[in-house]
Formats: C-alpha cells, sequence, structure tokens
C-alpha cells in the first residue's frame, strides 16, 4: 500500500496571518511539521501544498517536497484532492497533515494509514478518550459514537451518547466517550468526489466537514491514540510549548 503524506499550509489566517512561517525555536512551523512527518514509516512521500509563494520558497529552502495549488480551496481536503489530482505517480491512501502541528508525533500518522488495512475503509480519523468533564462539555471539542468495529456513526459539539437516566457530572464515570483529533486519511480513488460534496444538512448544523462524507455513506474507521499534539491557532498558543 502506498500512502502519500500532505501538509496543506496557506499563509492566510484570520487569528494568524503567517503562521507556517513563525520560527520557533529556530525553525519555522511548517518544517517542524514536514519534519515530524518525514519519520513516519507508512509515507511513501510527504508533500507541503500551499497557495503562497512565501511558502513555497521557504520549504524550497529547507529541500522539502512542494507543489503550488488554487487560492480557492476552502478546505484542506480539496486542496488534496488537487495534488492527488497531479500526480503521475499513483497511491492508494492520501493523509492530510495538519500545518499547525509542528510535534505531531508520527505514531499518529502510521495509526491512520493502518485503518485503510481493512478495506471497507473510505476515510479514516483518529480519536482519544475524554478525561474531563471539561472537555466532554466543550462545544469546541468534536465528540466522536463509534460502533464495535471501529467506525464512526455520529460526530457532535455535544457530548454523545447523552445518558438521561444519570446526572451530567456522573456521566464520565459511567460510559466512555471520545474526542475527534482532527487528521484525516483518504483513499485515493474517492478524493476527488468527496472534495466536491455539496455541504450536508447535519454538517450546517454542527458545523463539522466529517458528517458530509457519511451523509454520503462513506465509512470512517476511527484508531484510537494516547497522543494530541498542540495545535497553533494564536500566538498566544506558542506559549504551550515547552522544548526539553
Amino acid at each position: 500500500m502506498k500512502v502519500l503524506g500532505i501538509i496543506p499550509s496557506r499563509y492566510g489566517s484570520t487569528r494568524f496571518p503567517g503562521k507556517p512561517l513563525i520560527d520557533i525555536n529556530g525553525k519555522t512551523m511548517i518544517q517542524r511539521v514536514y519534519e515530524q512527518a518525514k519519520k513516519a514509516k507508512s509515507l511513501s512521500e510527504v508533500i507541503v501544498a500551499t497557495d503562497d509563494n512565501r511558502i513555497f520558497n521557504t520549504v524550497k529552502l529547507f529541500s522539502g517536497d512542494v507543489v503550488m495549488t488554487s487560492s480557492s480551496h476552502e478546505s484542506g481536503t480539496e486542496r488534496c484532492a488537487e495534488v492527488i489530482g497531479k500526480m503521475d505517480e499513483k497511491f492508494d491512501v492520501v493523509i492530510n497533515i495538519q500545518g499547525d502541528e509542528p510535534f505531531i508525533n508520527p505514531e499518529q500518522i502510521d495509526q491512520l494509514s493502518s485503518c485503510f488495512e481493512d478495506e471497507k475503509t473510505d476515510i479514516a480519523t483518529l480519536i482519544k478518550k475524554i478525561d474531563s468533564e471539561e472537555e466532554l462539555f466543550n462545544p469546541n471539542r468534536p465528540k466522536v459514537a463509534i460502533d464495535e468495529n471501529n467506525f464512526a456513526l455520529m460526530f457532535s459539539r455535544n457530548a454523545i451518547p447523552e445518558i438521561p437516566t444519570i446526572e451530567k457530572e456522573n456521566w464520565i464515570d459511567k460510559h466512555t466517550f471520545y474526542k475527534h483529533i482532527g487528521i484525516y486519511g483518504y483513499r485515493s480513488t474517492i478524493l476527488n468526489t468527496i472534495s466536491q460534496l455539496p455541504v450536508s444538512r447535519l454538517e450546517q448544523k454542527e458545523r463539522l466537514e466529517q458528517l458530509r462524507w457519511l451523509e454520503n455513506n462513506y465509512t470512517i474507521k476511527v484508531a484510537i491514540t494516547k497522543y494530541e499534539a498542540i495545535a497553533i491557532d494564536t500566538p498566544e498558543d506558542l506559549e504551550k510549548i515547552v522544548f526539553k
């Protein structure tokens, strides 16, 4: 199985413009993401996909592989679809690696790739057990309900399932809840199709792209990870980084 890692990276960001090029202890964020992704044993190749010459040139400076893509894409999924459509080499799976997680654990990428050993898997993602009541009821932490074979049944910003017979403060002691870790893998044969799907009804309500795929009958396999990388969304997030 040939797996391509793609790191979508754009310069414009409402909360943190230019964040792929910020310096993190002597290296740009995009270089750190790229170097972590290259450590994944499952990836045959890693490519940065950008619409900005500054990012393109920066990746070239550290001898990374990079391609220019359209500036009209609304999601990383769409950017990945453009890249795979341009590739002469054929890949079975594409892993969409977040460009704002400079210390992503390569094991997470390998876990995601392994989901495609199941021929029923169309799309894959990661989940992590929720350990606190604060996270369980935080709408900014999407939750996941899964079946017995580790396929996603539903994603929501609310706690799922609800347990109406028990007080909310006791839910976490009575059920194993999972949160979504936002990294995706796709079979390359479906990537172009899912990137063109219209916004779905549940997606409109929850503002979660993955619901669009479930509503169109694509399967989403999940792997349970013990890791959670720090995402840099704002300048303040840089304060969370600790170098040993």
